[in-house]
């Protein structure tokens, strides 16, 4: 027998151990970075493994499964000698002979990469940087036949750490988290731990960690809390009051059509790089009161030639006025590639002469006095409005935005903001 043997796994830290006592069907481990979550999910995928049940493991990239699989095969490295069970390490599966039984690890982005098995027990690892349907169309009904249990593991996600995800909202694992806080038959149960509680870890180590990071992002990735707000954002998303005064939020000012509009702008935040933060391409509009209108986002991470087609589309597709970009990255390059992909757009280079928060600041006071409008939803673009805090790196969806705001004329005048070229 398998439990005959001597099966190494690590020693858990408390918070770990709680986690791993619950009888709960459906577990949330919310987790600081380098808290322990792949040790625990090798753990929990053992004991189930052993326990005779059939096991799949999900992470989104490849590097994150070996860091799983190097644990569980530690683990179990003396029943697997012994021919106990049988490995085949190009599937990454663990199985026992002749059965069902099984742990299998594989990469997992949305609900297309997670078919084609099956499982009694799930772990969704890193499941925030998963597309929304991950779970809901493929994973849970898999579980449906034998009742079987799910473990759902994040990190709180950053601004940066947003740019990896596959999800159309960067942020939904934080609104499923919310959902299930209070289940009343406890089928659900949320468990949280921060970096600091991983004894097994150096200060050092964290150290390094937080050393380039924003207040913001310590409190999400590391820390593990839940954040839709910064403290200190220029932006918020309901009614907020300051002080004595009410200020408005970006769902008080929200609308589903527009009226007739005078001028249409697109906003372009070119990125360094085509393997970074997206290129912010945000399309823009004001009426004959001077209220503002956002009406697209379609920013996208790629080359210099992807996100000059796509922001010549969207100038078209919103017979815009004037295409405004940041040169800030490439200077001439910037205007050529638009050029080049459409001698007909109308471009307008600008670079910025003042700070970032002296730009933000008349935009984001669109918003608090009822003049700026979200024509519809757009979850990143209004994450990195709400999480951005002046001081930190700027995101590229906030920048797009602001130059079109200003070339539209909010607040000071485009001038006293920026140089144009």
């Amino acid at each position: 027998m398998a439990t005959e043997l001597t099966v190494h796994l690590r020693v858990l830290h408390p918070k770990q151990e709680l986690i791993k006592a619950s009888t709960a069907k459906r577990i949330i481990v919310r987790a600081g970075r380098r808290g322990g979550k792949t040790v625990f999910a090798a753990d929990w995928a053992v004991d189930n493994f052993l326990d005779g049940k059939r096991v799949l493991y999900g992470v989104p990239t490849s590097d994150q499964l070996q860091k799983f699989w190097f644990e569980v095969t530690r683990a179990l490295a003396e029943p697997i000698e012994a021919g106990v069970f049988k490995v085949d390490k190009t599937m990454h599966t663990i199985e026992r002979p002749g059965t069902e039984n099984r742990i299998r690890a594989k990469t997992c982005w949305n609900a297309d990469t997670l078919r084609g098995d099956y499982a009694d027990r799930l772990a969704l690892d890193e499941v925030q940087l998963m597309a929304e349907d991950t779970w809901g169309t493929v994973g849970a009904p898999m579980l449906l036949d034998n009742n079987g249990d799910a473990l759902f593991i994040y990190t709180p996600p950053s601004l940066h750490s947003r740019s990896t995800s596959k999800a159309r909202d960067k942020g939904w694992m934080t609104k499923f988290t919310k959902q299930h806080a209070n289940d009343p038959k406890g089928r659900w149960k949320i468990f949280s731990f921060t970096s600091h509680d991983n004894s097994y870890i150096s200060a050092e180590a964290l150290d390094d960690i937080t050393e380039d990071m924003s207040a913001t992002a310590i409190r999400q990735e590391i820390y593990a809390e839940d954040m839709d707000e910064a403290p200190g954002a220029l932006w918020h998303r309901q009614k907020t009051q300051i002080g004595t005064q009410w200020i408005l939020g970006l769902d008080d000012n929200r609308v589903f059509k527009t009226p007739e509009l005078i001028r249409v702008v697109v906003g372009v935040d070119p990125s360094g790089s085509s393997t970074g933060d997206a290129c912010g391409i945000i399309g823009a509009g004001m009426d004959n009161n001077k209220h503002h209108y956002t009406l697209e986002d379609n920013s996208i991470q790629g080359s210099p030639d992807m996100w000059a087609r796509e922001a010549c589309k969207t100038y078209h597709k919103l017979k815009a006025d004037v295409m405004v970009a940041e040169k800030n990255y490439g200077g001439e390059m910037v205007e050529k590639v638009i050029r080049d992909t459409d001698p007909t757009v109308n471009v307008k280079l600008v670079s910025a002469t003042r700070g970032k928060a002296v730009r933000a600041e008349p935009i984001s006071a669109l918003t608090e006095r009822g003049t700026d409008h979200m024509v519809g939803s757009f979850p990143s673009l209004e994450d990195e409005l709400c999480l951005w805090v002046p001081g930190d790196a700027s995101p590229n969806r906030l920048d797009a935005k602001v130059w079109a705001d200003t070339e539209l004329g909010a607040g000071l005048s485009p001038l006293q903001l920026v140089d144009y070229a």
